[in-house]
């Protein structure tokens, strides 16, 4: 017969913890608890406490920042998970020295840090600038589109959420007919409950629908003329916006990225669809923030700044050309000009993305009709062609970009830019962990988006500065 060794659990076992001895040198814990003990000013916190007289003492906001900063860099961003690990996990032990502070308390310092998270992110802008991190030759600005704490299924116009409360209006009647029509002898008293739990479901989605209309009485308006946005019943600050992934409801994370170590020094979300509009804030984020910091009172002075089609317009290309910077954005045209894919149709499969069912051949002026009313022409499948980008051929501030763009030097430069801003989304998304926005509304999420590109910095820091490497 087998011999197994003996065991009990009642027996009972002392193990002396130092929490300092927990936090290593040479350790990410270990850097982000030293830069925000030396580097961040915290008295930006103190406006938000009254109790030096009466009431009780506060969580310190240096324990709190650490461990919040630390469990972002662990892709931990729900207030729960952060503190249990403060109870189960022997770093962030250490870090909130065994405080433990409640998950309503890490909840609500996170999303009251509207009037401090700017503060801290240039605190960690200039350690960065004065580690030599930040080379201010060349900047890339893009965006990264993530889902929300919201459903699109929420999503609409007016228009449609009022037809979408009829047919919840219609679907809560036929359930209540079907009831009173129904013989109690006969009836599944199992099936009646589900029916019953489901008109409540249905009600409450009504009322919620109902109550946002009350609210607000108008649409979101689009970029174009007569435009309308989709709002959202339960963010309406969000935006339905596509991604590779399909169709989100969320926000655009906008960051401005230096080529020297790919340091964060501009960051904010937006809930836009378009990124046109983003540009300019973006311009001026990374001047304020540069200033501010005491870095240089023009960021952009010797610097080239790099974007995408996304950021294409004619009125962003005039808006740098009478700051004076020195920028080069792609439009929606520029590989059809690169000689490198000149052939590169040749291997393209034709793809009809509306599934029209007519013959695959070349047409000719007079297979197109004009619609004077509308000023646009009809294709012979139906369709209204708009003349698209006829703008490039007759502003100079687009042709001055075209010409600058596709000189060797305007080649050369952008095709840098994917390498300096697309990592940063990739470290922030699949090594850091955020996949969505936890949190609601633009200035909640904005907060979260600054943290986690606040740990892409820090994660810098702790990679390439001197002051660790004792």
């Amino acid at each position: 017969m087998a011999r197994y060794k003996p065991y009990s659990y009642e027996q009972a076992k002392l193990i002396p913890l130092s929490f300092s001895q927990q936090i290593q040198q040479g350790s990410f814990e270990y850097a982000l608890s030293y830069i925000v003990d030396v580097w961040m000013d915290l008295s930006v916190f103190e406006q938000r406490y009254a109790n030096d007289e009466t009431g009780a003492p506060a969580f310190d906001p240096a324990v709190l920042l650490k461990i919040i900063l630390y469990a972002y860099s662990r892709g931990i961003t729900h207030s729960r998970q952060i503190a249990r690990a403060c109870e189960e996990n022997v770093i962030f032990m250490a870090l909130s020295a065994d405080t433990r502070p409640h998950f309503t308390t890490i909840a609500k310092f996170i999303s009251e840090m509207k009037d401090q998270i700017v503060s801290i992110f240039r605190d960690i802008l200039t350690l960065c600038y004065s580690e030599g991190l930040i080379g201010k030759t060349m900047f890339a600005v893009a965006g990264c589109k993530l889902s929300s704490n919201c459903s699109k299924e929420w999503s609409g116009t007016r228009a449609q959420l009022e037809k979408k409360a009829r047919k919840i209006e219609e679907s809560i009647r036929f359930l209540l007919e079907k009831h009173g029509s129904m013989d109690k002898k006969d009836c599944d008293a199992e099936q009646v409950d589900k029916e019953k739990h489901a008109a409540e479901n249905l009600k409450k989605r009504l009322n919620k629908i109902r109550g946002w209309l009350q609210e607000n009485p108008t649409d979101k308006k689009g970029a174009r003329k007569r435009s309308l946005k989709q709002s959202n019943v339960i963010d309406n600050e969000s935006a339905k916006m596509p991604t590779s992934h399909g169709v989100v409801q969320g926000y655009t994370g906008v960051a401005t990225v230096d080529s020297k170590n790919q340091v964060v020094v501009y960051a904010e979300a937006f809930g836009e669809n378009q990124e046109k509009c983003l540009l300019k804030p973006a311009v001026e984020g990374v001047r304020e923030n540069f200033s501010k910091t005491d870095i240089c009172t023009d960021a952009f002075k010797g610097a080239t700044l790099l974007a995408d089609t996304g950021y294409h317009s004619d009125n962003n290309i005039e808006m740098l050309m009478d700051e004076g910077i020195d920028a080069l954005i792609a439009d929606t045209q520029f590989r059809k000009r690169d000689p490198r894919f000149a052939a590169s149709d040749r291997f393209r499969k034709p793809v009809d993305k509306h599934k029209n069912r007519y013959d695959r051949k070349r047409f000719h002026a007079v297979d197109f009709q004009r619609d004077k009313k509308r000023n646009c022409l009809i294709c012979p499948a139906g369709k209204e062609l708009h003349l698209l980008h006829a703008w490039y051929r007759n502003t100079s501030f687009t042709q001055q970009m075209i010409k600058k763009f596709d000189s060797k030097r305007g080649r050369f430069l952008y095709s840098r830019r994917m390498g300096i801003v697309e990592p940063v989304f990739g470290n922030i998304r699949n090594s850091i962990g955020l996949k969505r926005f936890t949190l609601r509304g633009k200035i909640k999420v904005d907060i979260q988006w600054k943290l986690f590109c606040i740990v892409h910095n820090l994660q810098k820091v702790f990679r390439y500065s001197t002051v660790f490497a004792q």
